[in-house]
């Protein structure tokens, strides 16, 4: 059984691009019936919180990305770890180092300046004897030779043994570091295939050789591109690119990112627009190409827009609501006739990018009263156009049924009985009801609206002017 795991470390909210590799993962399990298990990988005490590791799960859930066993913690299996490194140990596969971080940080300068690769001189490798000083154990990497990842993306990559330096797998102080502890869980946990991003290559071949050493099979590599900003640098904030609660929080729906992040590297055909289901039939780690990926923002706000325009009123509703509730245009437990919302929504879904912008057009159809933008009261409510906003409102008021047809009637009446341009009487109209000169048309707003909030609102700026 295919068996893959996402390990964040919890040293920071979850981001594009570890989303993406969870999605991969993800997708990679679906399609193939396996199993996706979820790691935290918090050895790291220093820097790992809990706050990290629950901004994490919460941002899998809201992508919907459900695992299917943990999540698992490092902290948890520390004495596993310790147990197998002095295994090693014990087996003269891994040495006691008895250098100080003074020393090796002094060694490390040294080399720096003389234009050498720093990288630890293997000096306690030899000693026999055991000394009575703290020590951290080191893991012993051949000298001569190559060590070969064939990679399900990359394809075969060669690394020279010779410049792999003996790195430590448990410190002084008996923590595990990354690349020990990475290799001890894998195995543990069958995990079949290891699907993460290039940054991660390095740290192959160092993996290999502890795999090698502890007897144990080695899973299948795949090394996803990385994912750069459009000046193609490390994606990074200034980039746009925030953590996934934040995508969440200003109104971008979860399978509108989803598909943008599946589409950072990986293709079907000339395919834009993926549900659910088409990606887990569809995905394959053939079809993941080797060059980096450019985060586009304005992409991503484009595909977010398409996937509003394609959800469903009603379920778009219970989406939007939070913002609403945030914003101050709808109370806690305020009650709303679903059919009417569904009218409210389906008139702007079209013009809205995020559930943000969607929340902000809905005031006017939620509020008694909106504010009106200054500019666009400057130019429409003036002397000239306060007196057929008064003629409209009396002639609104009068409607038995505040229907479209009825309201664009009296608009209609009016610019053919006093020679007027429809952007003369409907221009008006619409900033006192909307507070700007865009909206959906006037017709449909001012029915959505209702007759007694429409000539609530009309009158209000007719009494002032």
């Amino acid at each position: 059984m295919v068996r893959v795991r996402f390990a964040p470390s919890p040293t920071g909210h979850l981001h594009i691009g570890g989303a993406r590799t969870a999605l991969f993962n993800w997708l990679f399990a679906r399609h193939n019936n396996g199993n996706f298990i979820l790691r935290i990988e918090d050895t790291d005490r220093s820097r790992s919180t809990e706050e990290y590791i629950e901004s994490i799960i919460e941002a899998l859930k809201w992508l919907g990305l459900d695992w299917d066993e943990g999540p698992f913690r490092q902290t948890d299996r520390m004495e596993i770890y310790q147990k197998i490194a002095y295994k090693l140990l014990e087996e003269g596969k891994a040495y006691r180092c008895y250098c100080s971080p003074q020393e090796l940080e002094e060694r490390r300068q040294r080399a720096l300046k003389e234009g050498k690769t720093p990288r630890y001189d293997r000096r306690c490798r030899s000693l026999t004897e055991v000394l009575d000083k703290p020590f951290a154990i080191r893991f012993k990497m051949p000298f001569e030779g190559e060590t070969y990842v064939d990679d399900l993306v990359k394809g075969r990559v060669i690394f020279k043994n010779s410049e792999i330096e003996d790195l430590v797998i448990l410190r002084s102080d008996g923590t595990p570091t990354y690349n020990f502890c990475v290799v001890v869980d894998d195995f543990d946990m069958k995990i079949t295939h290891v699907i993460r991003g290039e940054d991660h290559l390095n740290n192959t071949p160092k993996q290999i050789h502890i795999y090698h050493a502890l007897g144990m099979e080695l899973p299948a590599f795949a090394h996803i591109p990385m994912i750069l900003g459009a000046d193609k640098s490390r994606l990074s904030k200034r980039h746009g690119a925030t953590a996934v609660l934040s995508y969440r929080d200003e109104g971008y729906l979860p399978e509108a990112l989803v598909n943008y992040l599946v589409r950072l590297g990986w293709s079907y055909g000339d395919q834009e627009i993926f549900t659910r289901e088409e990606l887990i039939k569809y995905f394959s780690l053939e079809n993941v190409g080797k060059a980096n990926a450019v985060f586009n923002p304005e992409k991503l706000l484009w595909l977010n827009s398409e996937y509003i325009k394609l959800t469903d009123e009603a379920m778009l509703f219970e989406k939007v609501k939070p913002f609403l509730i945030k914003e101050g245009y709808l109370k806690e437990n305020e009650s709303v006739d679903i059919s009417w919302a569904c009218k409210a929504i389906k008139s702007l879904k079209e013009r809205c990018r995020t559930l943000q912008e969607l929340a902000h057009a809905m005031r006017y159809y939620l509020l008694d009263y909106v504010d009106i933008d200054l500019k666009a009261k400057a130019k429409y409510i003036n002397s000239d156009s306060i007196p057929i906003l008064k003629e409209v409102t009396e002639k609104l008021a009068s409607l038995d049924e505040f229907t479209q047809p009825n309201i664009e009637k009296i608009f209609m009446d009016m610019v053919n009985k006093k020679n007027l341009k429809l952007g003369q009487v409907a221009q008006p109209v619409r900033v006192v009801i909307t507070g700007s000169t865009v909206s959906p048309g006037i017709y449909e707003v001012l029915e959505i609206l209702g007759k007694e909030k429409a000539i609530k609102r009309l009158r209000r700026v007719i009494d002032v002017s």
